[in-house]
């Protein structure tokens, strides 16, 4: 661990970071930390967002006992983990844990 920690230290605030998997983790956190890492993808995360707005307009209200109740719609899985996949993302320092936790499956520089 002292070494993903080192790999992350030497990365200033703010600074863009390119992420490229180079082996999918098998272990369901590390693989959800990684899509959570996804995420920050400035493309993905437009998506994130439209999709959100759009399951916000599409909600089901229907009425059970004079109550209002909500079909919630499931988030669509839009990034894939899987080996070669590469993304940038900003660096902050709240990242630096979760990327040092998965540092092992990534190959981490500057963008």
């Amino acid at each position: 661990m002292a070494t993903a920690a080192a790999s992350t230290a030497n990365f200033k605030p703010g600074s863009k970071l390119k992420l490229t998997i180079t082996k999918a983790p098998r272990a369901r956190a590390a693989r959800k930390t990684v899509e959570r890492l996804m995420w920050r993808d400035a493309v993905t995360a437009r998506g994130l967002r439209k999709s959100h707005k759009v399951r916000q307009r599409t909600t089901v209200v229907y009425n059970r006992g004079n109550r209002d109740w909500v079909q919630r719609q499931e988030c669509a899985r839009i990034v894939e983990v899987t080996k070669g996949q590469t993304w940038t993302l900003v660096y902050h320092l709240d990242l630096a844990k979760d990327i040092a936790s998965v540092a092992s499956y990534l190959k981490i520089e500057q963008a």
